[in-house]
């Protein structure tokens, strides 16, 4: 399942913000910025990065992962919440 329209605006919105702060990034390790300040920058892209992960995981939840709970297919159902742990352990770290 496609990701929702506002959503899909929202994360490319993010993304493109994102794109602007590694070419920064890449700038600041070019000319030699001291190194705090860039592990700053690289904390703020990460969490940016987070935040576009976010926009994607509640979109799977509330669409593709709610259609296949309820569905009536149990294979389905007990591939969902497999998917889930997986993506849930991975983005927790």
């Amino acid at each position: 399942m496609p990701i929702a329209t506002d959503k899909r605006t929202e994360a490319v919105k993010r993304l493109r913000t994102l794109e602007g702060q590694v070419r920064g990034l890449q700038k600041m390790i070019e000319s030699e910025r001291y190194c705090i300040d860039v592990l700053v920058q690289i904390a703020a892209a990460h969490e940016a990065l987070r935040g576009v992960g976010k926009i994607i995981m509640r979109n799977y939840l509330e669409n593709c992962a709610t259609k296949s709970i309820r569905s009536q297919d149990e294979d389905q159902r007990q591939a969902t919440y497999d998917e889930l742990m997986d993506v849930i352990y991975k983005f927790a770290r």
